[in-house]
């Protein structure tokens, strides 16, 4: 797996750089200090995954993170931030990013490289945790109209406050089974590939 880091503090990128090739799965190819350089760096050398800080001088990682993604629609961008913030994390999503995890918690960025470079989307706990909170207002969700029952969208709602399908399955007194077939048709319904795109979906048109 071919790795990209970008993040404006040097100390950062080589103590990341250290972490990710401890695994000998992964290779950093190269390593920027803005985005800018993310830009560049993504055209040049097609990472399998780009880890990239939010905050940057000259060109933030959001901003970089729509430039590529105009470009590269298949891009794999996975956010690595100290900032816990409701608008970073709503508009990193709406662009298309794969995830969302703070710096805190070190030990989830090998296991968050590698699923978003097999396709998966992943927020980090404190993330996941955060969803609630984000979803005051539903009245922009125009989910009828796009054939989800009110089953469904109670599924769509313990989704994005990130309940397992056991949880979902207590909480609904349904089976895991049941839960699962739900799950199945409401992302096919919405035309999502996860549980994680129906959670983002859910949370940005609920504003």
């Amino acid at each position: 797996m071919r790795v990209l880091v970008v993040d404006d503090d040097r100390l950062v990128c080589r103590s990341l750089k250290t972490i990710l090739q401890g695994d000998e799965g992964i290779k950093v190819v190269g390593m920027g200090h803005d985005g800018h350089e993310a830009v560049a760096l993504f055209a040049q050398l097609k990472p399998d995954v780009l880890l990239m800080d939010i905050r940057m001088d000259r060109m933030t990682g959001l901003e970089a993170c729509k430039r590529i993604l105009d470009e590269f629609p298949d891009a794999r961008i996975l956010f690595l931030t100290t900032f816990l913030d409701d608008d970073y994390i709503l508009q990193a999503l709406r662009l298309g990013a794969k995830g969302y995890i703070l710096k805190q918690d070190f030990e989830s960025i090998i296991p968050a490289v590698k699923a978003v470079c097999m396709g998966q989307s992943v927020l980090g706990d404190a993330v996941i945790t955060k969803l609630p909170g984000l979803l005051r207002d539903d009245e922009g969700i125009d989910l009828a109209g796009r054939g989800i029952t009110d089953r469904e969208k109670d599924v769509i709602e313990l989704v994005a406050q990130g309940l397992s399908n056991r949880e979902i399955a207590e909480t609904l007194h349904l089976s895991e089974g049941t839960v699962r077939n739900y799950l199945s048709v409401i992302l096919e319904k919405l035309e999502l590939r996860d549980r994680t795109q129906l959670a983002v979906f859910y949370l940005s048109r609920s504003r």
